[in-house]
């Protein structure tokens, strides 16, 4: 997930119809998909030395959009120096163009800058190209008009007034103040379909995205800038959605975070190794929302205050893959840091940049500080160890990666967010069609199994780090997003 977003206002043309959020049901399950695909994924900061503000930046702006119906996740490594996001290249169009988006497991759309658009960046500090898309360039793209099913069932209205030559307009507006405009479009998207072990090859999908017009705030500077976000959440909307609407792949997908080199492995469709435990998803919310019922810090187990998460009845938190850090409400942030910093009385903490807790120590961290353990429903656990949850600020000065949730806080009560601090190197697994999350202990740099539906064959997928000089396992596996499905297993983040 990420900052909570908004769906503002749309265009002059449709102004009169109020979208203040857009809750989207899940699509109907398919019962066949066509293959496996492998998106190659980059790591956004990989090789940049962040300082930790830029980091808890990153996630203020992501929280921003959180808590509305569309909304950004997918994170990258998860340290203070390499402040986390990752970005998939990705082929659009006839001829195809290549363009990197952020891979965000918690937003609900795909958009790509366009030619003519205003004030979107023309260069990214981040070690890529960018490329505008032109909608005229390709010979598969169609506007999509407000009359159009999509577009009156993406914001559940008929717009007044709408002709069929007036396009479908969207508008993102996010915590920060930064927004994206523009209209729908359909054209190919260039998937790479698995077709054996540590294989794949091109295959197009049309898909419906955003044709960005204007860019504001953030996504509009070139420190930070990508082409776009493509989204992997639940709604009709998203790309992972329309894949399925359309017997292309299940609505089944995992991802592995390595913070170790950075990439990693993102999946959709049947993984059969590692086999993960799950735990049921909170319905009808708009994010990946689980129940949950206890802390342990080292043998010490934390009861819950009820509704502390301010959801209403039971505890529930958010599982964001877009944020890099965990935050925690105060009634559990507060007695955590202190039973961690127990096993260490000596030790003094002190602030850095005015929001991280720190303090000096020599030795394994791993050896002189508790494991931590969330708690959910369905008897699932989730152990976050000493080297996640702190980072080496430099020298011999740790910093504590668990924060106070007061930045989450809606209708005056904090929000628990797990971000990728507790899921790196765990392959987590996301099956919409059973309604279930879990996972498991993984070394994300090593390979996975998943299944071709159609076949029965299961193939071998790798990891790679297409942001890095060097190749985590083979050129054909790259630090990945892997569409896979029943018959076309893949994509995003």
């Amino acid at each position: 997930m990420g900052p909570a977003r908004s769906l503002a206002s749309a265009p002059a043309a449709v102004a009169a119809v109020a979208v203040a959020v857009v809750v989207l049901g899940l699509a109907a399950s398919v019962a066949a998909a066509e293959g496996n695909v492998v998106l190659h994924v980059h790591h956004r900061f990989r090789g940049r030395r962040q300082m930790l503000g830029a980091m808890r930046s990153h996630d203020a702006r992501r929280h921003g959009r959180l808590l509305s119906a569309v909304d950004l996740p997918l994170g990258g490594k998860g340290t203070p120096t390499d402040t986390g996001l990752y970005f998939a290249k990705i082929g659009i169009g006839t001829p195809p163009k290549d363009y990197y988006v952020q891979v965000d497991t918690g937003s609900d759309i795909l958009w790509i800058n366009c030619i003519g658009c205003d004030q979107c960046p023309k260069k990214s500090n981040l070690g890529v190209e960018l490329t505008l898309y032109n909608p005229n360039g390709s010979s598969t793209a169609e506007r999509i008009t407000c009359d159009q099913e999509f577009c009156t069932s993406t914001y559940n209205a008929a717009f007044p007034g709408c002709k069929p030559d007036v396009l479908c307009p969207y508008n993102l507006t996010y915590g920060d103040g930064s927004s994206t405009a523009g209209y729908f479009v359909e054209d190919n998207v260039i998937l790479n379909r698995v077709t054996g072990n540590l294989q794949a090859s091109s295959m197009n999908s049309s898909v419906i995205f955003g044709c960005a017009a204007k860019q504001s705030g953030g996504l509009g500077t070139s420190s930070e800038a990508l082409d776009g976000i493509i989204g992997f959440g639940q709604a009709n909307s998203s790309m992972l959605s329309q894949l399925a609407s359309s017997g292309k792949v299940k609505k089944v997908f995992a991802h592995c975070l390595d913070n170790t080199n950075g990439g990693g492995i993102f999946a959709i469709g049947e993984v059969v190794q590692p086999k993960v435990k799950t735990t049921p998803l909170v319905p009808n919310q708009a994010h990946y929302n689980v129940v949950m019922k206890a802390v342990q810090v080292g043998g010490d187990v934390m009861e819950l205050p009820t509704d502390i998460f301010g959801f209403g009845g039971e505890n529930e938190a958010i599982i964001d893959s877009g944020t890099t850090l965990a935050y925690l409400p105060g009634d559990i942030y507060n007695p955590l840091i202190e039973k961690i910093m127990a096993q260490q009385p000596g030790l003094d903490l002190h602030t850095v940049e005015e929001q991280f807790s720190c303090f000096k120590f020599v030795g394994s961290v791993d050896n002189g500080f508790p494991v931590v353990k969330f708690h959910f429903d369905g008897s699932l656990a989730l152990a976050v160890y000493p080297h996640d949850y702190l980072f080496r600020y430099h020298d011999d000065t740790w910093c504590i990666g668990f924060m106070s949730a007061e930045m989450q806080s809606k209708d005056g009560k904090d929000i628990t967010l797990l971000g990728d601090l507790v899921f790196s190197n765990k392959l987590v697994l996301y099956d919409l069609e059973n309604q279930t999350i879990g996972w498991a202990d993984y070394n994300c740099s090593s390979r996975i199994m998943v299944k071709d539906e159609k076949s029965g064959a299961t193939y071998t997928v790798g990891a790679h780090n297409l942001g890095s000089n060097s190749e985590l396992v083979s050129p054909s596996i790259a630090a990945v997003l892997l569409l896979l499905a029943a018959v076309l297993y893949n994509f995003m983040l």
